[in-house]
């Protein structure tokens, strides 16, 4: 193993049915892991770690997440040394302008950090969400293929964003994004047999443009 990402929630109400801990207990818990890498890699050598925070744009317990209370918990994770951190929209309730207002806080929170962002696409605003988080220099972004996925301890939460539909979205755009966009419609086809109906992203139903 040569990597390791470690799950916090920005919230108590989540924390506590998906860890069992509030956001100090989380916290406290990373400081921990933070140690142990140190201790190990002072030695025998340890795994990159980073970290992801959850419930980021919104809490199916607690309701809705503050921006202050994000670049806290950021903040407090920075200062730990972990060097790449994450922001998950884990029931899909985010926005483009809130996407923007919280990857700003997160960046002034931790300026050296590596961040990466984890958009569910229950509502429909993944991939809007994903652009707005490129509009605002974000470096990492998480995604499925088939948009597949879920949690569940988020009552009605759908996959994450879809590989394929983000690849054609960014290679529209122009970025170059070094995957095989006809590959991943393959993988999405087969992943919705093996599942027993259709991925639900829309590359593998309509296909790229143009057309080969």
């Amino acid at each position: 193993m040569d990597e390791v990402n470690v799950a916090l929630s920005a919230t108590d109400g989540f924390g506590l049915k998906n860890q069992g801990l509030t956001v100090q207990g989380q916290l406290a818990m990373l400081g921990e892991i933070v140690a142990r890498r140190h201790n190990a890699a002072a030695s025998d050598g340890a795994p990159s770690l980073s970290a992801m925070i959850s419930c980021v744009w919104g809490c199916p317990f607690d309701g809705e997440v503050s921006t202050q209370r994000v670049a806290d918990v950021v903040g407090a994770v920075a200062a730990m040394g972990v060097g790449e951190i994450g922001l998950a929209d884990t029931i899909g309730a985010g926005d483009p302008w809130a996407v923007t207002r919280k990857v700003e806080a997160a960046r002034r929170a931790a300026p050296e950090a590596t961040l990466r962002l984890h958009f569910h696409d229950t509502r429909n605003t993944g991939l809007a969400n994903a652009y707005a988080g490129v509009e605002a220099g974000i470096d990492v972004l998480d995604a499925s293929v088939g948009g597949v996925g879920g949690c569940p301890f988020a009552p009605g939460a759908t996959g994450n964003i879809a590989t394929e539909d983000l690849v054609y979205m960014l290679e529209r755009a122009g970025f170059d994004t070094g995957y095989d966009l006809d590959a991943l419609i393959v993988a999405a086809k087969w992943i919705g047999q093996a599942i027993g109906r259709p991925a639900p992203s829309a590359l593998s139903r309509a296909g790229g443009f143009p057309k080969a």
